[in-house]
C-alpha cells in the first residue's frame, strides 16, 4: 500500500490501466482502507481512472445460503472466458463482529475461475454495512473496468431485505433460486424478487430437473402478480446447472436481451439514478462518521446510551440531545 502521505502513485495507475492483476488489488486494498490519507489517495487515483469506466456489463448475483452462487459464477465465468470477456468478480463476505474481517474470506472458492488470468476475484467483508455489500464495492468496480474487466459481477452475502442495496449499483440483478417450488418463495423477502431483472432457478440437473421445471413455473407464474420495474423487460425465470453446464449459455443470452430491451439510453440512465443515489449514500456514511467522531458527541455518548438501556431517557431525546452537541438544531 502506498505510504500514507504521498500522492497516488503515477505507476500504480499506469499499472492498473495497463490490465496489471497486482496493481488491480493494491488498488482496491487503497480503496478499502479507512486511513483519511489512504481516502484521499483513492479519491485521486479514482478521479484519474473515472474516464476509463463505464464500459462494461455490471451484474448482481443473490441468492439464499445453499443454492450456489460461488459454483454459479464460477461455471458462468468460464463460459464468458471462453466467449472472449474478463470477468471481474467482487465476492462480498459477511463480516465478523469480533474481528471485523471477512468469514469466508480465508476459504478457497472458485478455484479454477481464480487460476484463469482472464478472471480476478476479490473477497471482501461487508463491513456491517448495509445490504451485505462492501461500502467501497462501487468503487472497486470502477477499478476493475479501468483495469480492462468487461463482465463486473457482485456476489452479495445472501438474499434478505438489506441486500437489495446492490441493485443501486449494477446493470442487472440476478436472483439465483432452488429448484423446490412456491414454498421458497414464502422464505425470500418481497423486496428482493421485486427488483429481480433475471430469476434462475440453479441445480436443474439429475433427480432435480423435473423439480427445476415445475419450480421456473410457479416462479413464473408468481412473478406475474408483481408490477415490472421497466415496460420493456418481463422477468424471465430460466433454469440452469452449475454442476453440468447446462442453460449457463442462455443466462448470458438472457443479459444480452435485457441491454438490447432497456437500450443504450435505458442503461444510461439506470447508471444516472444510481450515481445520485450513491451520492446520497456517501452522503449518510460520512455524516454519521463526522458524528461518531466529534469530541462533545464522544464525551456525551456513553452517559446517554446507558441512560437509555437503564429507561431513564427515550431514544428520541438522548438523539436530540447528541445532535444539538453535533451542531445540529432538531425540530420536532
Amino acid at each position: 500500500m502506498p505510504e500514507s502521505n504521498a500522492p497516488v502513485s503515477p505507476s500504480l495507475t499506469q499499472d492498473l490501466l495497463a490490465g496489471k492483476r497486482r496493481a488491480l488489488a493494491r488498488a482496491i486494498t487503497l480503496i478499502e482502507s479507512t486511513h483519511p490519507n489512504h481516502r484521499a489517495q483513492a479519491e485521486a487515483l479514482l478521479t484519474e481512472v473515472l474516464p476509463h469506466t463505464g464500459r462494461s456489463i455490471r451484474l448482481g448475483i443473490s441468492g439464499v445460503p445453499g443454492v450456489g452462487k460461488s459454483s454459479f459464477i464460477e461455471t458462468f465465468g468460464a463460459q464468458l472466458i471462453e466467449e472472449g470477456h474478463k470477468i471481474a468478480v467482487l465476492a462480498i463476505d459477511p463480516s465478523s463482529r469480533r474481528t471485523g474481517g471477512s468469514i469466508l474470506g480465508d476459504k478457497t472458492r472458485m478455484e479454477e475461475l481464480a487460476r484463469n488470468p482472464d478472471a480476478f476475484i476479490r473477497p471482501s467483508p461487508t463491513g456491517g454495512s448495509l445490504g451485505g455489500v462492501a461500502r467501497r464495492t462501487r468503487e472497486a468496480m470502477l477499478v476493475c473496468e479501468a483495469a480492462g474487466f468487461d463482465v463486473v459481477i457482485v456476489e452479495t452475502v445472501g438474499v434478505g431485505q438489506s441486500e437489495t442495496a446492490v441493485a443501486d449499483m449494477v446493470d442487472l440483478f440476478l436472483l439465483l433460486l432452488l429448484p423446490s417450488g412456491g414454498d421458497e418463495l414464502q422464505g425470500i423477502k418481497k423486496g428482493v424478487v421485486e427488483i429481480a431483472d433475471l430469476v434462475v432457478v440453479n441445480k436443474a440437473d439429475g433427480d432435480m430437473t423435473e423439480a427445476a421445471a415445475r419450480a421456473a413455473a410457479e416462479y413464473q407464474s408468481a412473478l406475474r402478480m408483481l408490477r415490472p420495474l421497466s415496460a420493456a423487460w418481463q422477468v424471465p425465470v430460466l433454469r440452469c446447472s452449475a454442476l453440468t453446464g447446462a442453460g449457463i449459455a442462455e443466462v448470458w443470452q438472457a443479459v444480452g436481451r435485457y441491454q438490447d430491451a432497456l437500450g443504450e439510453d435505458g442503461l444510461a440512465r439506470r447508471r444516472a439514478e444510481q450515481a445520485r443515489a450513491w451520492l446520497w449514500s456517501e452522503i449518510d456514511d460520512t455524516l454519521l462518521a463526522c458524528f461518531r467522531r466529534h469530541p462533545a458527541v464522544s464525551e456525551a455518548l456513553p452517559a446517554l446510551e446507558r441512560a437509555v438501556m437503564a429507561g431513564e431517557v427515550t431514544p428520541g431525546l438522548a438523539a436530540e440531545r447528541l445532535l444539538t452537541a453535533f451542531g445540529v438544531e432538531t425540530q420536532r
